[in-house]
């Protein structure tokens, strides 16, 4: 690991103390990773879907079966460690991949220089009342699976920042020993491939609230943060942020690298395209 659990703990406090809100980006690439460091990124996660979306294709492709999401964030790993220079980099493990023993890939991410985990892929994303959500819960492909990976990180010493869905979820990610629990709203909105579909910023504000009220019942020291649904843009957050007490921070994948990107491509190539021969 490039940063042990306190390290990165540390790290995350001192932003917290001094007035700022932590925030961690996803990074589909070397570039977005490099440049969300520059602008001052806490914490960098990767994961199988930000491969998916800097391709084009929305961020539900990483729950389907297009690739091996854990091999995944081994290659992505290749391409994104050795450009970061200072933040802790984080795998999106899928905790319910039956073909890989979590202990041993845990460990191996560490050796390879990642300092922590997040649960994604996640079925957290498929509706609990379904019948296939509840037919991977009765298959051993279910969330619980999800917390017993985020618990053999903790005692292998990483630090654990994972996504949560429900206050029965930030109970148990709590209990596992989560150090950042990071509340879910949804598939992130707004631009070409985002979700129409999702809460207003208000009731994104009370669920998130509930989820950090539920997650302290279990461990006062554990940090909550938000992410996806409505939440996609600095206001947004700003507005979840002023409208909930206790939640320190925001994580954008989305929201940090594909907005900017579709925004600032397509009006270069507009520029460029406006220049008069």
């Amino acid at each position: 690991m490039k940063f042990t659990r306190e390290e990165s703990l540390t790290r995350l406090e001192e932003s917290v103390e001094n007035g700022d809100p932590i925030v961690g980006a996803g990074a589909g690439t070397g570039i977005s990773a490099k440049f969300a460091e520059r602008g001052g990124v806490d914490l960098l996660i990767i994961y199988n879907s930000g491969r998916y979306r800097m391709n084009g294709r929305g961020s539900l492709a990483g729950l389907l079966p297009y690739g091996d999401a854990n091999e995944i964030v081994v290659e992505m790993g290749h391409e994104v460690l050795p450009v970061v220079e200072d933040t802790p980099v984080l795998a999106g493990v899928n905790g319910t991949d039956p073909f890989r023993d979590m202990s041993v890939f845990i460990e191996d991410l560490r050796r390879r220089g990642f300092s922590g985990v997040q649960n994604f892929p996640t079925v957290g994303l498929i509706d609990e009342d379904s019948q296939f959500r509840q037919n991977l819960e009765e298959t051993g492909m279910g969330y619980d699976e999800e917390v017993e990976m985020i618990r053999e990180a903790s005692e292998q010493g990483m630090l654990t920042c994972p996504y949560v869905f429900s206050e029965e979820h930030a109970r148990r990610m709590a209990e596992a020993g989560a150090d950042v629990i990071v509340s879910h709203m949804g598939l992130t909105t707004s631009g070409d491939i985002g979700a129409e579909t999702a809460l207003d910023l208000d009731e994104a504000a009370e669920r998130v609230q509930a989820h950090h009220d539920a997650a302290k019942e279990v461990n006062e020291d554990v940090m909550v943060i938000c992410h996806g649904g409505p939440i996609a843009w600095p206001d947004d957050a700003r507005h979840v942020l002023q409208n909930t007490e206790g939640v320190v921070g925001f994580f954008g994948a989305s929201s940090i690298e594909r907005l900017p990107t579709e925004e600032a491509i397509e009006n270069q190539a507009r520029e460029f395209k406006e220049i008069d021969l």
